[in-house]
């Protein structure tokens, strides 16, 4: 993948979808999220015809508080999950992820600050629009040992969530597509609260 990737949500859909490009524009993911499921049920795609699906991103419960969503490819392999940090969570958002059950890394919230000042902006109607604009929260992922892998940073944007995916160290294939599928179930969670 040539990285840096993009991630555009659009906001006029019925239901969370969002494409991730590469440097060079190419879609190398598009994602739809089910809406009024009792679970959460995501499918990662190859492009925005649906026709070829890569990954399935599947709740634990149905309630989604301290929900574990499992990754599994199509051939049914799992590739880890992500759990959201409870309470550490709320002035800071906190994820960590799992192989099967030992924690591999955590992604968090780089400034309480600029968090508190997006969902303030956000939530006015007329200001709201031009937040977008103004604060750009990132997320940092990180190894145990303190390994920087990856960053997203929210980039300004109308109308729309758009973000900037870079890659910080090498790894695998199944490390990048464990990381990756983090990011996306993280956009998704975070879009949701704000």
């Amino acid at each position: 993948m040539e990285y840096p990737l993009h991630v555009s949500f659009k906001i006029a859909t019925f239901g969370n979808r969002f494409s991730v490009t590469d440097n060079s524009g190419n879609i190398i993911f598009y994602v739809k999220q089910k809406m009024f499921k009792l679970k959460e049920a995501i499918k990662v795609f190859t492009d925005k015809t649906l026709q070829n699906q890569l990954y399935t991103i599947n709740a634990d419960r149905i309630i989604d508080f301290s929900a574990r969503y499992n990754f599994t490819d199509m051939g049914g392999r799992s590739l880890g999950s992500i759990k959201r940090k409870g309470m550490r969570s709320i002035f800071r958002a906190s994820y960590q992820v799992f192989d099967e059950q030992n924690e591999l890394m955590t992604i968090t919230e780089e400034s309480v600050f600029v968090r508190f000042m997006d969902a303030i902006f956000s939530s006015i109607p007329c200001i709201g629009i031009c937040a977008g604009y103004v604060f750009h929260p990132s997320y940092l992922i990180a190894k145990l040992d303190g390994t920087e892998m990856m960053r997203v940073k929210k980039q300004p944007a109308f109308f729309e969530g758009k973000f900037k995916i870079e890659k910080l160290a090498d790894m695998g294939e199944f490390e990048e597509a464990q990381i990756l599928l983090s990011i996306m179930m993280m956009l998704l969670l975070e879009r949701i609260r704000g």
